[in-house]
C-alpha cells in the first residue's frame, strides 16, 4: 500500500459508513453530529486537495483554535448534511488530492492550515484528519472503524512535523528526553524549556521510553483515547529512568 492508496481505502470506508446514516446522529464526547463532521471533512477534502494542487488557501491561524474557529465558520456557510452526498464528495475530494499529488514533487513546499510543510507531509496530514474524524463517524455509528497498523503508518510524517505546533501550555518549562517506539517506527522527542525538538534518534539517554502499538497512538494522539485507556487496554508500555512521564507526555499537546 502506497500513501495514496492509504488515503483513497480511508475515504471510501467513510463514504460507505455514511450511507443511509442519520445526520443528526450526535459524535460522542464532541458538539457535532455526523453530518456535520461528514461535512467538515468534504470542505477539508476539498481544501486539501486545491493545496495540493498548487492553489493558495489560507485558513485559520494555524493553531488548534484558530483551526476550530475556520471550521465552524465554514460549516455555517455550507449548509449540505446529507450523508451520502457528502461520503461522496470525500471520496472524490481525495482522489483529487492524489491525483494532483502525482504530478508533482512530493518536496514541494506548501502553505497549510497547519503551517509549512512539504507535499508528502501533506498527504500524511489528509490521511491523519480522515482517520480522526472517520473513527468518530464510525463510533457514533457503531460501525467498523478504518484505524489500523498499515494505514497508521502513513500519518507518522505529519504527526511528527505537528508535535512542535501543537504542544501546549502544559509543557513549560518542561525538560525530557522521550523515545517512542510505534510499531516498528522509532522517534525521540526532547523537550528543553517546554520547547520539544524530534528526531530520528535521542540526543542523550532518553528519561522516558513509551512502546504503543501504532492504532493506539494515533488515538491517544488525536484525543480520542487518553493514556489510561492506553495502558488498561494493553497498547502501551513504559520504562527507563523517569517511567511516570509517559503518562505525563499527551498532556504536552493539543490535539490538531
Amino acid at each position: 500500500m502506497t500513501p495514496g492508496d492509504a488515503i483513497v481505502v480511508t475515504a471510501d470506508r467513510i463514504a460507505e459508513l455514511l450511507v443511509g446514516a442519520d445526520p443528526r446522529t450526535p459524535l460522542p464526547g464532541a458538539e457535532w453530529t455526523v453530518g456535520e463532521a461528514a461535512a467538515h471533512l468534504a470542505l477539508a477534502g476539498k481544501l486539501m486537495a486545491d493545496i495540493g494542487a498548487g492553489e493558495e488557501r489560507p485558513y485559520g491561524d494555524g493553531t488548534p483554535s484558530g483551526l476550530a474557529a475556520a471550521n465552524r465558520a465554514a460549516l455555517a456557510v455550507f449548509p449540505q448534511r446529507d450523508p451520502a452526498v457528502l461520503g461522496a464528495q470525500i471520496a472524490d475530494t481525495a482522489r483529487a488530492f492524489v491525483v494532483a499529488a502525482a504530478g508533482r514533487s512530493s518536496r514541494e513546499a506548501l502553505l497549510t492550515p497547519m503551517g509549512p510543510m512539504n507535499l508528502a507531509a501533506l498527504g500524511s496530514y489528509l490521511l491523519t484528519h480522515l482517520l480522526g474524524h472517520g473513527y468518530d463517524i464510525a463510533v457514533a455509528l457503531r460501525g467498523p472503524h478504518m484505524v489500523n497498523r498499515e494505514v497508521v503508518a502513513f500519518t507518522l510524517p505529519f504527526m511528527r512535523l505537528a508535535m512542535p505546533r501543537a504542544v501546549n501550555a502544559g509543557a513549560a518549562g518542561h525538560h525530557a528526553c522521550y523515545l517512542l517506539r510505534v510499531g516498528r517506527d522509532r522517534f525521540a522527542v526532547t523537550f528543553a524549556d517546554g520547547v520539544p525538538t524530534v528526531s530520528d534518534t535521542p540526543p542523550r539517554r532518553p528519561d522516558c521510553t513509551i512502546a504503543i502499538d501504532p492504532v493506539a497512538f494515533l488515538l491517544l494522539a488525536l484525543g480520542r483515547w487518553t493514556a489510561p485507556t492506553a495502558m488498561a487496554r494493553a497498547k502501551v508500555v513504559v520504562w527507563g529512568r523517569k517511567p511516570w512521564l509517559g503518562l505525563r507526555f499527551p498532556l504536552l499537546f493539543t490535539a490538531p
